[in-house]
């Protein structure tokens, strides 16, 4: 027996499609009343209809209604006649001379009066257009009545989905990993939901509200997904965006028709997703802000502490922007646990890979703890992405497992992009990028807090022509000396042209950007400059209608002029050292690139024994 579930749905007619309908209905009624559903037959009097029965050229007469349809013996098309409806077809030939005798000769001239007929097809065609509009307005009120968000009177109700048993995620707390804080911290409302006397009996009462906060990727969504797995309580979700409509009042509605729904139901959770979308903060606009996206947020802030106490409904939100909600909404009272959902540390990246690869066929020399080192900065859904990159190349080669390099050409597309394949560079091309690229391998190599190399190449990816991709260390705090090293590293490659070339070339731009960054974060941000010491240059504020931080200049133009000079005396001065480092290893930067030209590529063991023996 097929499923009910994949059977097709019946096609539903537009309402335009029912109009069209109606309408034809009302042309052919139109039609018949006046005749032209018969076609083109010629009209007859009263006078022509009794001449021809005098010269007995009437074959046959129907009689419908009052009109007369006369076939003419010895003509194909029949003629029409219209008569009186006042009285019978007898009196009015009798007028024109036809008696008795006539009928009397031809007894089956006339056939049985269709009058009958006649009224019955008048009331189909009169009544039906009537019941047809009758039947299409009762269904509408049925979809009303059943509440569709859709419809016109279910405009204002929420368009929250309660997930019962049947549709609840199997997604449970040991499928998320690299967040445990956050994953203890809303474990606590599944115990609660489960066992509430252990917290009533020494006076605890359960957060009201708790909120997410984290960049995107980390995994607030599938903690919540966890949490609806879990719990045995209905769980409602829904986008903060769905709450807000172009007419004020309808956001305010939909919010307590949910808060309603999750009251009949309690004990029930409520999940908001990205609700910055409607908590932003009141009164930060020109004009006194939205109208419709206060008003939600007013009925928000009621229902989560209002004076009604007795809810036992725990709201669960989740935002990217912490900074731009408003602050009544992240008070004690309605969202009293603030859960910081953060980039995972070295072990949670190791755990999140190991999560994505089951039930995969990952090769028995792929060590997770290497590849989780090598992704630092990664995100949650950036290690899925990487997983699942990795068993698309492993699929396209057509292997059976996934390898090592499965996942190194997964991450070169992830972080750098696609092999530029159809990009072939020339001789000299390929020589200039290789010094380019050397400079930045032998900076990484003996500048002594440089991350070690993972990986040195010359083949085009993205938008670069070639790159060295580092091995970085998790790190909580960075020295000025690490600063000092990473320009360094990032002035290398155009040090390397202008030592073995005489000339710079384009191919720095990125890394000249990256490093006035950072000797600009060092002066203004970090208090890591002699001349202009502790004071922090610029306020960085954040805007809830850009959605990032914007840093107000609030120094004087001699500050201004300072901190110019600053930063270009820390680039000449990290450029002069590591200028200095690639002419002391001059020798051993040119048996670097003719070993780069030949293989293009080098991993970390081998870059490291020809380093350690050239």
């Amino acid at each position: 027996m097929e499923d009910q579930n994949n059977q097709p749905s019946r096609p539903q007619i537009p309402i335009w499609g029912w109009i069209l309908f109606i309408l034809a209905i009302v042309l052919v009624v139109q039609l018949y009343s006046s005749g032209q559903i018969f076609g083109n037959q010629e009209e007859f009097n009263a006078a022509e209809v009794a001449e021809l029965l005098k010269n007995d050229r009437v074959e046959k007469m129907t009689v419908n209604g009052n009109r007369v349809l006369i076939e003419v013996k010895g003509q194909e098309e029949a003629v029409i006649w219209e008569k009186d409806a006042q009285s019978n077809i007898y009196e009015q030939l009798e007028y024109y001379g036809v008696d008795g005798s006539v009928w009397q000769d031809f007894p089956n001239l006339i056939t049985p009066d269709g009058s009958r007929w006649d009224f019955l097809i008048n009331m189909l065609f009169t009544l039906g257009p009537i019941l047809l509009i009758i039947w299409i307005f009762s269904r509408g009120f049925r979809q009303i009545q059943g509440g569709g968000g859709n419809s016109i009177f279910g405009f204002g109700r929420s368009r929250a989905k309660n997930i019962n048993d049947g549709d609840r995620p199997t997604v449970t707390f040991d499928d998320v990993a690299g967040v445990e804080e956050a994953k203890e911290e809303v474990q606590e409302i599944v115990q609660f939901l489960r066992e509430p006397e252990r917290f009533i009996q020494v006076g605890a009462r359960i957060p009201k509200g708790v909120l997410m906060v984290g960049p995107p990727g980390t995994g607030k969504t599938l903690l919540a997904r966890a949490i609806a797995g879990e719990a045995g309580v209905p769980f409602y979700h829904i986008s903060g965006s769905e709450f807000v409509e172009m007419f004020v009042g309808v956001g305010a509605s939909r919010v307590r028709d949910l808060f309603n729904k999750a009251k009949e139901n309690a004990p029930a959770i409520v999940f908001v997703d990205e609700i910055d979308a409607v908590g932003r903060q009141r009164g930060a606009g020109l004009g006194g802000g939205h109208d419709e996206r206060e008003q939600t947020l007013n009925q928000i802030l009621t229902e989560m502490d209002g004076f009604d106490k007795d809810t036992n409904v725990i709201v669960i939100a989740a935002t990217n922007r912490a900074d731009v909600l408003d602050p009544a909404l992240l008070r004690p009272g309605r969202f009293d646990r603030k859960v910081i959902v953060d980039l995972p540390d070295i072990k949670g990246r190791e755990a999140i890979l190991k999560v994505h690869g089951r039930g995969k066929p990952i090769a028995k020399d792929v060590d997770m703890a290497d590849w989780a080192r090598l992704t630092a900065g990664f995100a949650g859904a950036d290690l899925e992405n990487l997983v699942n990159e990795s068993a698309i190349f492993a699929a396209r080669r057509r292997g059976t497992t996934v390898t090592n390099t499965d996942i190194q050409e997964a991450f070169d597309r992830i972080v750098i992009g696609p092999e530029r394949k159809s990009r072939v560079m020339d001789e000299e091309q390929k020589e200039l990028v290789a010094y380019h690229e050397a400079g930045h391998a032998v900076a990484h190599f003996y500048l002594p807090n440089a991350d070690p190399v993972q990986k040195v190449t010359i083949i085009p990816r993205g938008r670069a022509g070639g790159y060295v991709m580092t091995l970085p260390s998790d790190r909580a705090v960075e020295t000025k000396a690490w600063f000092e090293d990473r320009i360094a590293i990032a002035l290398a490659g155009r040090a390397s042209e202008e030592v073995f070339f005489g000339q710079v070339t384009s191919g720095a731009s990125s890394d000249l950007q990256q490093a006035t960054q950072t000797a600009r974060m060092m002066v203004t941000r970090l208090g890591m400059s002699d001349e202009l010491g502790l004071p922090v240059y610029g306020e960085e504020q954040g805007s809830p209608f850009l959605g990032r931080s914007i840093s107000s200049r609030d120094y004087s133009e001699n500050a201004a002029a300072r901190i110019d000079a600053e930063v270009k005396e820390i680039l000449e001065r990290n450029y002069a050292r590591v200028k200095g480092l690639i002419s002391d290893n001059r020798e051993r930067i040119i048996k670097l690139v003719e070993k780069l030209i030949e293989v293009e590529t080098l991993d970390r063991p081998t870059f490291e024994a020809f380093m350690n023996a050239a």
